[in-house]
């Protein structure tokens, strides 16, 4: 625990500093050959720095992902993984949304369905060379794992960056992470009731309801001074919606959370890997935002939107 308190601001600090390099790129004009990052009036669209941060967690990612698979005794390249995702996390950025780059336009559901099929296909070529075909059909589910678990759930983060504002995304991610916190230091304190212990033995119920009541708190918080700071009108969002927002996104954290755990249960490790100490790997410290992403992005389309009708 004292590794995290000692990394994690760290951390924060770093996710703000490329948030303001994201917005001060943001509108800068490019040439031609920036026609995959601008908008049609070729001006740098919100989260350039998510998505070639985005890919740089697919590669770490697809490596942790072949390392769990091989655990299991299931033939998976890292390679083939971390290029899968990495089509998911660049597809999804270009067609999911309302700004895409000005040379998606009515094509944005083909560009998506064309890079998971190449994704799966490629990762059945790569077998040719083996003249022993055995492992491939479990290693091309691997490779489409690793598309939708990676790739594409990342890439709902970049759009509620892009939809919505930098504040948004770093409010989704910090209400996420306050449910595990609160989770973790209320479990630790009075848990007594094992949540689900043939998978998470240490998570509790009374830690999940107070990571729950401290994630809600955080939506509300998050809501009241976004309004405050003019990046949503308070007509659209309201503390209400930053407790139901805050609980969900809870929830959905912590079914994130074990559903990761259920993984690594399988392979027989603690961690998919390891980067910083007392974090573990990328998929452990992205696990349960992982799934929250897609859920945040649709809630913020259905709430915000509908009311302002843009």
């Amino acid at each position: 625990m004292a590794r995290r308190l000692i990394f994690g601001p760290v951390l924060i600090a770093l996710l703000i500093g490329l948030m303001w390099l994201d917005e001060r790129l943001a509108g800068t004009p490019v040439g031609a050959w920036g026609f995959l990052v601008s908008d049609i009036n070729n001006k740098v669209l919100p989260g350039v720095v998510l998505l070639v941060l985005g890919l740089f967690a697919c590669a770490r990612g697809g490596y942790e992902l072949a390392r769990l698979f091989r655990a299991m005794n299931i033939e998976a390249s890292s390679k083939s993984l971390s290029i899968s995702a990495a089509a998911g996390v660049l597809a999804g950025s270009l067609t999911i949304g309302r700004e895409l780059p000005g040379f998606v336009g009515p094509h944005a559901g083909a560009i998506l369905s064309t890079s998971a099929i190449l994704a799966v296909f490629l990762s059945m070529l790569a077998y040719i060379r083996h003249k022993d075909p055995k492992g491939a059909a479990t290693a091309v589910a691997a490779a489409g794992f690793a598309l939708l678990y990676i790739g594409l759930t990342l890439a709902f983060l970049i759009a509620i960056r892009r939809e919505f504002s930098v504040w948004a995304m770093v409010a989704v991610i910090f209400t996420v992470k306050a449910c595990d916190s609160g989770a973790y230091f209320t479990g630790t304190a009075i848990g007594k009731h094992k949540l689900i212990p043939w998978i998470s033995p240490g998570k509790t119920w009374e830690g999940l309801i107070g990571g729950l009541i401290t994630s809600a708190l955080f939506g509300i918080g998050f809501v009241m001074l976004a309004g405050q700071s003019g990046q949503y009108a308070p007509k659209n969002l309201n503390w209400i919606d930053g407790v139901i927002l805050g609980t969900i996104l809870g929830l959905v954290g912590q079914a994130g959370d074990l559903s990761a755990s259920v993984i690594k249960r399988d392979a027989g490790v603690k961690d998919a890997g390891r980067i910083l100490p007392g974090f573990g790997g990328l998929i452990d410290m992205l696990d349960s935002l992982l799934i929250a992403a897609p859920v945040a992005y649709w809630y913020l389309e259905l709430r915000v939107v509908a009311q302002t009708g843009t």
